[in-house]
């Protein structure tokens, strides 16, 4: 390539980047925005946002645990469990892992099992663990136990929880009956 194309070529480039910063000058000029003193929105809240998350607070407490645990299976819930056989034992006898052991657990005050070194949280937690309070962990144990070192996320389908609690349920020396 001769000088003069290599000219043309670097004409070209600077001719388009004076033409696009040319145009934005010029439309800067005909269409004239005012730029606020304050940038950003106000929003405004209601005080009936508050009530409603206590509202649903209430709601969520508020489960039919025996139409729950109508729709558990305890086959469902030894596949579910595998999930928690990661941390936990669930057979008699068994050892505790990153978890405690789970035999026995149902109707169980909270925080005992003896060589089992519990999170703050649940050691003081003083409850039971019955159907309803085993469905409020499961859904999402950080929520329901604020403080507590378990990291599982949870189990958001029904199904899923009253199944695994019927298996929970079942390992153990005198299952309670199903409400």
């Amino acid at each position: 390539m001769d000088s003069f194309e290599i000219n043309k070529i670097v004409a070209a480039v600077l001719m388009v980047a004076l033409l696009v910063i040319g145009i934005g000058k010029l439309s800067d000029v005909i269409f004239h925005v005012e730029k606020p003193e304050k940038p950003g929105y106000a929003v405004e809240v209601e005080e009936a946002t508050t009530v409603s998350t206590s509202t649903k607070a209430s709601v969520e407490e508020k489960v039919d645990i025996a139409a729950l645990m109508a729709m558990g299976d305890v086959t469902i819930g030894e596949k579910v469990f595998k999930k928690c056989a990661a941390c936990h034992s669930i057979v008699k006898g068994g050892k505790n892992n990153i978890g405690p052991a789970l035999y026995n657990v149902v109707g169980r005050k909270t925080g005992v099992v003896s060589d089992y070194k519990y999170s703050k949280a649940l050691a003081s937690y003083d409850k039971e663990w019955t159907f309803e309070e085993l469905n409020g962990y499961l859904i999402k144990p950080a929520k329901w136990v604020k403080g507590t070192k378990m990291a599982f996320a949870g189990l958001r389908k029904e199904k899923d929880r009253a199944s695994v609690i019927k298996y929970l349920n079942q390992n153990s020396d005198s299952p309670l009956p199903l409400p």
